[in-house]
């Protein structure tokens, strides 16, 4: 992986809650990353996201980094939490607002 993209990934990954999704929050590409995003809302998360689409290198230098193939992809205090099924199960367990409140990602409601 190019140490260049490398540092661009480290840079994103400072924000507290990453999303690299397919599109953007407001127009989401995927079904995939629409879930992600309506259980993140649903958690009142505060959070940064990266349209994958935007950037190939960065896209297929992601999953390098991450060892996982497909996007989106959900990233609590620099570490990777999972794809959708992944962030769905964690919805539904309260197992995502309890580690979205652990890096203070919860915005007032």
């Amino acid at each position: 992986m190019d140490i260049e993209v490398k540092n661009r990934i480290e840079e994103i990954l400072k924000n507290p809650v990453v999303l690299f999704m397919k599109g953007t929050p407001d127009f989401p590409q995927c079904g995939f990353s629409g879930q992600a995003i309506q259980l993140l809302e649903a958690s009142h998360a505060s959070y940064a996201y990266f349209n994958i689409f935007e950037d190939p290198e960065l896209r297929e230098a992601l999953k390098e980094y991450s060892n996982w193939p497909t996007y989106p992809q959900l990233y609590i205090n620099g570490e990777l939490v999972g794809g959708c099924d992944i962030i769905i199960d964690m919805y539904n367990k309260g197992d995502l607002q309890k580690a979205l409140a652990s890096v203070d990602a919860v915005a007032e409601s």
